[in-house]
């Protein structure tokens, strides 16, 4: 190990350098069953969408303290469980961490922000984001987030905010 140029070396010690490994004759190829191979990550419902440092939007929600309006019947465990997974997917889209604007389109999409959301939109949220909280119900957090299309994240959040107000429906795929 290498030490700094200040720490006394006996005079007659033999001092070592840096050694690059052998060299090998041929490329490295990954076989172990963990491996993607072909195409590489998978598509498809269910299955999320993997992305840098996402939970840095655990510490971002932090930010929404007092902003979210909430149904009675909804827990805010399960609010904030399904906001994650449709903003870490939104992430994801981009190559990037979850920044603010990925929580604040999510909140949005799902009326979280608006104090008087449309009726039907209430009864859908009510059903989709039940227990999604729970490690458990896997499956139901991917419909969350599955519920919004890519097309629909890839907007710029101030044109959501009007897409909503507008048609929330026509940003969310159809049925529960």
């Amino acid at each position: 190990m290498s030490a700094p140029h200040f720490v006394p070396t006996p005079p007659l010690a033999t001092v070592r350098s840096y050694e690059s490994p052998p060299r090998r004759d041929r490329a490295w190829v990954g076989g172990r069953p963990g491996d993607l191979e072909g195409e590489g990550q998978p598509d498809g419902t269910h299955l999320g969408v993997p992305g840098p440092d996402q939970g840095y939007a655990y510490k971002l929600v932090r930010e929404f303290a007092g902003k979210v309006f909430t149904a009675e019947g909804e827990h805010d465990d399960d609010v904030v469980a399904g906001v994650i997974a449709v903003a870490t997917k939104r992430a994801s889209l981009f190559g990037r961490a979850p920044v603010i604007h990925d929580l604040t389109v999510a909140f949005t999409l799902w009326g979280f922000l608006d104090e008087k959301p449309p009726a039907e939109l209430v009864r859908r949220r009510l059903a989709l984001f039940e227990e999604v909280s729970n490690p458990h119900h896997y499956r139901e957090l991917r419909d969350v987030a599955d519920a919004v299309p890519a097309h629909t994240l890839r907007r710029l959040p101030a044109d959501l905010e009007a897409a909503y107000r507008q048609d929330w429906q026509a940003l969310l795929t159809a049925g529960d």
